[in-house]
């Protein structure tokens, strides 16, 4: 029999609404989302359920809300009996998978995200970072078109042929020219800043001080972090934080180091289908499903308990 893995999205998920039927219907869920309003002293619930969109397209709700939201969720299938045998994140998702295994609390990972969250959107206060999707191409051959341009990396590496690159905006758009040039397509997105690049390095300063204060715990299923595609002992957990911030998601390395790990099963626990695409361009014949409200989460529960 294969093996199970839970996977958990990152910012860009989010959407206003999300995680409301599970507060109104699920009272293991209510908890999560009311611990969250009484951690960061604001009604975070009210921007993920009301927004306006606006608001929370804003990096400080929208990693808190996302956290948020995949942990009720995460809850909810823990009260039905199923647990993973792997867990990842893709970036903010990272500490989803850490409070499913029991690593951190969910109370320390929101404290935690809040303040991620707040210096990421601090990081580049003139405006001169920015961040492109790049299909079509690949990996080696874009590392080296990357190394004809200044201050661009490969922020990224989400699945074969779809890799986001993140830097200084006339570097960006320099790449935008030598990409097209070879016939892939380049899509700039529209996000506050060019994360997963040397632009966060100060905001990954200083939140190390609160990674170290943390006391980690050993994880009771293997996570799997996005720097190194392998699974993070308690001791790395620090480090391998704040070195995230700063440092490309290895998140296609991740999914194949699960299918060598024997996992057949990946779960999408949290807003969005952004990861189950990627699955599916990464692992073929894998079973993929995922989790974000009522009717998937029943749908989910039914293929989980044949697994």
């Amino acid at each position: 029999m294969g093996k199970i893995a839970f996977v958990f999205p990152g910012q860009g998920s989010q959407y206003v609404g999300m995680g409301k039927e599970l507060y109104d219907n699920y009272g293991i869920a209510k908890e999560v989302f009311d611990e969250a309003n009484q951690i960061l002293g604001r009604d975070l619930t009210a921007i993920i359920f009301n927004g306006p969109e606006e608001d929370l397209k804003d990096t400080r709700n929208a990693q808190p809300g996302i956290l948020t939201t995949s942990i009720a969720l995460y809850r909810i299938l823990q009260s039905e009996g199923v647990e993973p045998d792997f867990v990842a994140g893709h970036s903010l998702g990272e500490y989803s998978a850490l409070v499913a295994a029991n690593a951190i609390s969910f109370g320390e990972a929101i404290s935690l995200v809040q303040e991620r969250a707040n210096l990421m959107a601090e990081a580049d206060p003139s405006g001169n970072g920015a961040m492109a999707a790049v299909l079509g191409m690949e990996r080696e051959k874009l590392n080296q078109l990357l190394k004809q341009v200044s201050q661009v990396e490969a922020a990224n590496y989400n699945c074969p042929g779809q890799i986001v690159v993140s830097g200084a905006k006339n570097g960006i758009a320099e790449l935008q020219n030598l990409v097209t040039a070879e016939g892939a397509k380049f899509i700039p997105l529209a996000v506050s800043g060019a994360f997963h690049s040397s632009f966060m390095k100060e905001a990954a300063v200083k939140l190390r001080p609160s990674l170290a204060k943390i006391q980690w715990q050993e994880p009771k299923v293997p996570v799997i972090a996005n720097i190194t595609a392998k699974p993070v002992s308690k001791e790395q957990l620090a480090d391998s934080l704040y070195q995230q911030i700063f440092s490309s998601v290895l998140w296609e390395d991740s999914l194949l180091a699960l299918k060598e790990s024997g996992v057949e099963t990946f779960v999408e626990v949290g807003p969005g289908k952004v990861l189950s695409g990627l699955v599916k361009k990464t692992i073929k014949g894998s079973t993929i499903t995922n989790c974000e409200d009522e009717n998937s989460l029943k749908k989910a529960l039914a293929i989980l308990k044949e697994v």
